[in-house]
Parts: C-alpha cells; structure tokens; sequence
C-alpha cells in the first residue's frame, strides 16, 4: 500500500495499535526550514514524531553543489534516527506532510533504501485533510528511543549519481524524468538554484499529476496513462530539484508497472551546480 486514508489510520489509534505502527509528521517549508518542526509542536496526529528534511530524511548540504541541496543522509545515521522514533521490525510506519505527500514520500523511500522490511505508507491528504475532517491532534511530543538500529541493507540500485545519470543521458532504452513543474521544466523561470532549465533529453511529468484534483492518489491504470508514452522496459530515471519531490513520481511509475526505476537523488540542484553539465529549455 503505498497511500492510506483517515479512517484507516483512525481506527487503528482507536484500537490502541499504535504499539504496532509508527506514525512521522514530515512537515517542512523550503523557504523555513524550522517551519515544520513549529507546527509540529503546535499539534500532530497523537503519538506521532517527527522528522525534518533537512536535518533526519538528509545529510549537510555540501559547498561544492555534490549531493544536491538535500543530499542523502548516512545509511547508518538515517537508521539509527528510525530506530529512535521506534522504526524496527514487525512495524508498519504511516509518514504525512502538508506538502502533498512529497516530504513522507521521501521517507518511505529511504526506508526501502537502507532495507527495511516493513510497511510504509503515506497518509492520503496529509495533516490538512486530517484536521479539516475534525480528526483529533495533540502538542504532546512523544519521548525517543535508546534503541539498536535496524541492519542497514543498502539498495544501491534505487538510486544514481551525477557520473552515472551523465552515463546514462542520451543513451538507448533510458529515459530521465523531470518531475518538477513545467516552467521550471522549460527553463521559463528558477528561483532556487543556479541555472534554469533541464537535463538534455529528459522529459516532464509533473509529480502532482500524479494526483487528482481533490488530492487522492491516482490509480495504478491512470499512473499507467500518465506514462503511456514509455516503454515498460525502459531504464527510467526521475529527477526533481532535491530528491525529494521526484520519490512520489518513483512510486507513481511502479504502481504503473514499470520495473526498472531509479531516483537521481542529487537532482537538478546538483546538476546545475556545475557550469560544465549541458542543460537544455523548452520543450522536448
């Protein structure tokens, strides 16, 4: 299950079954980045931790542009934050946001990077939907954990580099996926990093597309329709400007079928970052 609604998450915090599900408040605001924890702490679905971009679900951003603006954290450091939050075997872990599930999206998707086992899903509309449905929310913050982590079992092939995705531009049965909205697609404006425009070759499919308009998750036959234009055996790379907005696209193209799916976590932010990396505008 990669999305889960209200009621389901209520009746398990009714059925007191939190002992078996750890719920992540993913709240964050680029423009900021103390933003989410604040609401956090102003009210969050009961029992629930939090995790910042910038500072759990990443490590430092690096002078030299390597990694992006919200470079990958640490296997290991990413999994003994899980383990403090109560993330370890038999669990299933609901993770929401205000962002649309982009934030909680990129949780889910480090956990399947370091090998965890369990479920992850994403809570469908997120804190706003929760509150306007009159759901309970509570300030408590709940204590962590001295706890082992959980063995790290990297999956490296969820995810490429810079060299590799210059490797890969241009060649045969790949395809780079830009997932960020089209104008900044196009090049018609950037106002975060340094250059405007994208990865030669690649195409746009606007992560929120993923979604319809009242914010429920397409189903697996419309995600299929999103992308009908791919091949299904095609090495299909996704892209956004951090990482993190490209990992419900990631998701989105497995419920579609596609096997052969990787994340360039550095992104756009990385890639503009050096003034040697081609870049195109417009449309494809």
């Amino acid at each position: 299950m990669y999305f889960v609604s209200n009621d389901w998450l209520l009746q398990r915090i009714e059925q007191q079954a939190t002992d078996s599900i750890v719920i992540v408040d993913t709240r964050y605001d680029l423009s900021d980045v103390d933003a989410g924890e604040l609401a956090y702490r102003q009210g969050h679905i009961a029992g629930a931790h939090y995790a910042s971009l910038s500072h759990d679900l990443s490590s430092a951003k690096r002078l030299d542009g390597v990694g992006g603006r919200h470079p990958l954290p640490e296997p290991e450091t990413f999994a003994a934050f899980a383990a403090s939050i109560g993330i370890r075997d038999g669990v299933s872990v609901v993770a929401y946001d205000d962002q649309g599930g982009a934030m909680a999206s990129r949780l889910r998707w480090l956990l399947e990077w370091i090998g965890f086992k369990g479920e992850v899903a994403v809570l469908e509309h997120g804190y706003k939907g929760w509150v306007e449905a009159g759901l309970p929310v509570d300030a408590a913050i709940p204590k962590r954990l001295d706890a082992e982590p959980m063995p790290v079992i990297r999956n490296d092939d969820m995810v490429l580099s810079l060299e590799q995705v210059k490797e890969r531009v241009g060649k045969p049965g790949v395809v780079l996926i830009d997932s960020r909205d089209g104008a900044r697609y196009r090049g018609e404006h950037e106002p975060i990093d340094r250059a405007a425009g994208h990865i030669p070759t690649a195409i746009n499919h606007f992560w929120q597309e993923g979604k319809r308009a009242d914010g429920s998750w397409k189903t697996p036959e419309e995600q299929a329709e999103r992308f009908k234009g791919i091949p299904r055996d095609a090495n299909v790379v996704v892209y956004c400007g951090s990482g993190v907005t490209a990992t419900p696209n990631v998701f989105a193209l497995r419920e579609a079928g596609y096997q052969h799916v990787q994340l360039y976590a550095g992104s756009w932010s990385e890639w503009s970052a050096s003034p040697d990396n081609p870049v195109e505008t417009g449309e494809k």
